[in-house]
């Protein structure tokens, strides 16, 4: 059954490359949460988590392989996202 879409099968080798990029990443999470940074580590852990969300859709969600418009879309979402977040831990700072 063919929509005339073209289908973007990842290889092995990249999947692969991929996860160990993500298990590399899960280490060095662990390793800066041990380093006496203040807050320093935290802010270290949330980036490091960025890139890893950021593999994960890119490459085992596909979104890499999307059109435009699927791309704006998730950008939108994940801003809207940040932006209750952010709203709600000012909500909570100030009471």
């Amino acid at each position: 059954m063919s929509d005339g879409t073209p289908h973007h099968i990842l290889g092995y080798n990249t999947l692969i490359k991929v996860w160990l990029a993500l298990l590399l990443l899960t280490a060095l999470t662990v390793w800066v949460a041990h380093l006496n940074l203040a807050i320093g580590h935290v802010w270290g852990s949330l980036a490091i988590a960025c890139l890893k969300s950021g593999l994960v859709i890119a490459f085992f969600m596909h979104m890499r392989y999307e059109g435009r418009l699927l791309r704006w879309l998730l950008f939108l979402t994940l801003t809207t996202l940040a932006i209750y977040i952010g709203l709600t831990f000012f909500d909570v700072l100030y009471r």
